[in-house]
């Protein structure tokens, strides 16, 4: 691995000396084990606890295929669904891999009895396999994680609809949690050359999620003058959901649970904040039924913000607790988005308030290929901003995936994996200066605690 790190830290390396570089016969990563998928068994998910789950282990280097890569990973992060992975809910991601590994030959090698997860990454390509054309050694590059195999002709219009669609790191193997991952080539993306590598890697997958749920025509296709409810509006989702909206000219009514989420909205431009915690709004008066009139309070804070104006788009992922509320609170032909069901899957809601005023549901999943590069691009050309909170090495991934299982953070929590410490990798200072204010806006200092 030093040989590896020395031919990315060096400036004139090219790309024959890094695909001259000797591959370690194996290397550090991020697993959850198949023999203990029932360590919590009888606890709620909020029970459960990833540093208990998540492990560090060597592991063998997986053998490239046609038309994937293997990338040297500087830096990743943790993401919602590596918390689902070490928590095994809903379903342990071992089901996933056997699954895949009935596909072909060449997937055999995912159904192991670990699984190494991980959906983001920056990095260095160090080999490509058979039939790669656009990438070589030594290109610097981010992943988005979306998995296909494309011999279906559904897939063709939006890979999303590809029947073998995957989430890489999730329902695969070989996941960005590590020190070498491996990927298809179609997944990789130049990395925005005026970020370090842990900042580089945080966007990925939120930030194409965000993308095509409220930009693309595949989700809420936003446009200027629309207001936009956004839930968790701080958080690792909802903060790029918050950057579009502004960027596009949407009005962004941001929902958040403390003072302090709530200023990090206003220091992005945001002036229409609600504050649920203080705001005291319960959807729910019991696990079994729902608060009508809490949704008609809701309702009415929201036009107090918007001059009397109802929302064209809520952006949706809490799921079971605020659903109900979402519908309720769209106006009349309006669109809720949902790519996600935190709080829980089975959604419930007042359908009179939906097919009486011709409100649309649409389901929202990743991004296809186009959409991963458009988001990417928009970080590159900085109109969109990471929103990095804080960095753990890779030995406290499972204290990271805590920290977000318990909503101790805000933004993206990044995990250093080859990275000997943050902020290498920039390659445009100049640019870096200029948005360094915005890059840097949801950077922690000190204890965790002040995450709380």
């Amino acid at each position: 691995m030093k040989e590896i790190l020395d031919a990315i830290q060096s400036p004139d390396a090219t790309s024959a000396d890094f695909a001259e570089v000797p591959l370690p016969d194996s290397f550090r990563a991020i697993t959850v084990h198949k023999d203990e998928t029932d360590m919590f068994a009888g606890l709620g998910p909020r029970e459960k606890d990833p540093r208990e789950s998540i492990h560090l282990d060597e592991v063998p280097l997986p053998e490239i295929g046609p038309g994937e890569a293997l990338v040297a990973v500087m830096a990743s992060s943790v993401n919602y669904n590596s918390v689902w992975a070490s928590i095994f809910e809903p379903l342990p991601t071992f089901g996933f891999l056997e699954r895949y590994g009935k596909l072909s030959e060449l997937t055999k090698r995912h159904d192991l009895p670990y699984h190494i997860i991980g959906s983001d990454l920056a990095g260095v390509v160090l080999r490509t396999g058979v039939g790669v054309s656009v990438w070589k050694p030594g290109d610097e590059v981010v992943a988005h994680c979306l998995s296909v195999e494309l011999e279906s002709a559904d897939g063709h219009n939006d890979t999303m609809l590809d029947p073998e669609q995957r989430i890489w790191g999730f329902e695969t193997n070989f996941g960005g949690l590590a020190e070498i991952a491996l990927v298809k080539s179609n997944q990789l993306m130049p990395k925005p050359a005026h970020l370090s590598w842990e900042e580089a890697a945080a966007p990925g997958l939120v930030n194409s999620t965000a993308y095509r749920q409220l930009v693309s025509r595949n989700g809420a296709a936003m446009k200027q003058g629309d207001n936009v409810l956004i839930w968790g509006a701080s958080g690792g989702l909802g903060s790029y959901a918050t950057q579009f909206a502004l960027a596009g000219g949407a009005n962004p009514i941001c929902v958040v649970g403390s003072e302090q989420k709530a200023d990090i909205c206003r220091k992005m431009g945001v002036t229409a904040i609600i504050n649920r915690t203080a705001e005291d709004y319960k959807f729910w008066k019991d696990q079994h039924t729902q608060d009508p009139r809490e949704w008609k309070r809701f309702g009415n804070r929201i036009r107090e913000l918007t001059g009397g104006e109802d929302v064209d788009i809520v952006f949706e992922h809490p799921g079971r607790e605020t659903f109900g509320a979402s519908v309720y609170v769209t106006r009349k032909g309006g669109t809720i988005v949902t790519c996600a069901s935190t709080s829980g899957y089975l959604h419930e809601f007042d359908n009179r308030y939906l097919w009486m005023s011709l409100k649309r549901i649409i389901g929202s999943h990743f991004a296809n290929y186009r959409e991963a590069w458009e988001a990417n691009r928009l970080i590159a050309k900085g109109k969109i901003h990471p929103t990095l909170s804080k960095v753990y090495p890779l030995e406290k991934t499972g204290h990271a995936a805590y920290q977000i299982l318990t909503n101790q953070h805000r933004g993206k929590v990044g995990i250093l994996t080859l990275a000997p410490r943050e902020g290498m990798g920039v390659r445009d200072e100049e640019m870096r200066a200029t948005h360094i204010k915005a890059i840097s806006r949801y950077r922690l200092n000190g204890q965790d605690d002040e995450l709380s």
